[in-house]
């Protein structure tokens, strides 16, 4: 077997095994894009994201980027659509995508599942051990991070919005990467895939647009780590004074 037919089975492999983990997911009811309790979780998210990153997000090179995780990987909306038609596609996209693309999914849609297993557990935590009901506060969303005591997994998804930054980045600037995503785009709304294409565009334009994601991501993941670790030494507020 050739290198990059060697590495096309390796990611393609690798995607089925992230789409499995998120059907499993679905079939426990773990995403449930309807729950009240999640919307309200994804809400509290969302718009601490956008006050970490306001800076970012009101720069014209990376706005584009910002909303792209914003949105789409951690938007308060359904994505039920979007994830029944990434299990659907998954023969065609293994058959038609390149490898690096091919892995950029499987990059994105672990940090999907880890995300909605890590946020199930602190859901849990708020509800039932402190008593949250409609509100979220910045002290009890760090009290429930702690209680759920998985540092290791925090800092994993953390590590991955890095390893799937640098993906899309890689991938955006080979041009027959990005022409092929591109040209795909007509072929996957006819076979009525066209939430999931508009995702995986949305992606790769906002990457191509910034010209270079390096500082982008420094900048993302030193504050989340930084973030991580206040929470977990006790910090009263681990979420202020961003940018530094």
């Amino acid at each position: 077997m050739r290198a990059g037919q060697k590495r096309r089975h390796q990611n393609a492999k690798l995607l089925l095994e992230q789409l499995n983990h998120l059907k499993q997911l679905q079939d426990k009811d773990i995403i449930n894009h309807t729950s009240p309790e999640q919307r309200l979780l994804k809400q509290w998210q969302s718009e601490r994201l956008q006050r970490t990153h306001a800076d970012l997000l009101h720069n014209p090179r990376y706005k584009p980027a910002v909303e792209f995780f914003l949105e789409e990987l951690y938007g308060n909306k359904d994505f039920s659509r979007r994830d029944s038609d990434m299990e659907r596609a998954a023969p065609l996209l293994i058959k038609t995508m390149p490898a690096n693309v091919l892995h950029t999914l499987a990059m994105g849609i672990e940090l999907n599942v880890l995300s909605h297993e890590l946020d199930a557990k602190l859901l849990q935590v708020l509800i039932q051990d402190l008593g949250v009901k409609e509100q979220i506060t910045e002290a009890a969303y760090a009290k429930a991070y702690r209680l759920c005591d998985n540092y290791a997994r925090r800092a994993r998804q953390i590590e991955l919005i890095d390893m799937l930054g640098k993906d899309l980045d890689r991938a955006v600037h080979n041009p027959f990467v990005y022409a092929a995503v591109l040209m795909s785009k007509g072929p996957a709304h006819l076979a009525g895939f066209g939430q999931l294409h508009e995702f995986i565009e949305s992606g790769f334009k906002a990457f191509r647009h910034m010209a270079g994601a390096q500082e982008f991501l420094q900048t993302i993941v030193g504050r989340e780590q930084q973030i991580l670790d206040r929470i977990y030494s006790g910090h009263p507020h681990p979420f202020r004074q961003f940018p530094l």
